[in-house]
């Protein structure tokens, strides 16, 4: 459980740096690598962004579509076991006889 909640953080860090590199007006990574002789150009620094966001997007929401499934699981028996424990512990109820009418 807790190694998919830091996965998702570790995820979540990376998609946030990955945003921030990207300009929509043309900047960010691309405009360092205008030079159309470079070995990844301008075309494929944005192709190589695009995928890396959409895959970080498709990983983060499968850690934490994940994670709520083990969270739920997790709660249900934890509960389940106070439960147990405080219906064991409890003394049985005491019935109050009511008074009696003269």
């Amino acid at each position: 459980m807790k190694v998919i909640v830091i996965f998702a953080i570790i995820t979540a860090i990376l998609l946030i740096f990955i945003v921030l590199i990207q300009n929509s007006k043309g900047g960010g990574l691309d405009s360092s690598l205008s030079s159309t002789n470079q070995i990844m150009g301008v075309r494929k620094t944005t192709d190589f962004l695009e995928k890396a966001t959409w895959s970080l997007v498709i990983v983060l929401a499968v850690l934490c579509v994940a994670s709520a499934h083990f969270l739920v699981r997790g709660s249900q028996s934890e509960a389940d076991k106070i439960r147990q424990n405080v219906e064991e512990s409890a003394p049985a109820p005491v019935q109050e006889q009511a008074p009696e009418a003269e």
